[in-house]
């Protein structure tokens, strides 16, 4: 059995149909294989980043992109870890010389973290790699396929950042 296929039948939980259970079921399966295809490609890419990036760190070098200039504390809520597990991780990238701290102007006991002009050009490169690569793997769908694709992902995403099913804000800043 490979992992795309269907496991063996289990009984639906009461007060599912049977029919919507299987239908969820395969979105399980289907998510845990993108899941742990994601890990290893989120490892490549950070490898591509650099040799010594740990695969944990990469997302947060992008997250650091996306919303520069960041706090640490921002960045262990947004990921929903510790602090000190977020600065351990900055320690590395700045190490790197992948990223920059500079005094927070609102708060002179905080820093703001940006992507150094380094940095920043190595993500781009992994990034440009990664696109290629996409493109490699959905370049044979018709773009409309490609584009419903991004468009159930972005519902997906947004349903599972719902308070409802993260456990609200005042959990986020859990490890």
């Amino acid at each position: 059995m490979t992992e795309t296929q269907a496991a063996p039948s289990a009984e639906a939980p009461e007060g599912i149909p049977g029919d919507e259970y299987e239908a969820f079921r395969a979105v399980e399966r289907q998510l845990g294989v993108l899941f742990r295809r994601s890990r290893a490609l989120s490892a490549e890419m950070g490898r591509e980043v650099h040799p010594e990036l740990e695969p944990g760190a990469y997302g947060i070098l992008v997250r650091i992109d996306e919303a520069a200039p960041a706090r640490p504390s921002d960045l262990a809520a947004y990921f929903g870890v510790g602090k000190g597990t977020i600065s351990r991780q900055l320690k590395v990238l700045d190490e790197l010389g992948l990223i920059g701290r500079q005094p927070d102007p609102l708060d002179g006991r905080a820093h703001l973290l940006d992507l150094t002009p380094e940095g920043r050009a190595r993500l781009l490169r992994a990034r440009t790699a990664r696109q290629r690569r996409f493109h490699a793997l959905l370049g044979t769908w018709p773009q409309e396929d490609v584009r419903l694709l991004a468009c159930m992902l972005e519902r997906f995403n947004t349903l599972a950042e719902s308070p409802a099913l993260t456990g609200g804000p005042e959990e986020s800043g859990r490890a």
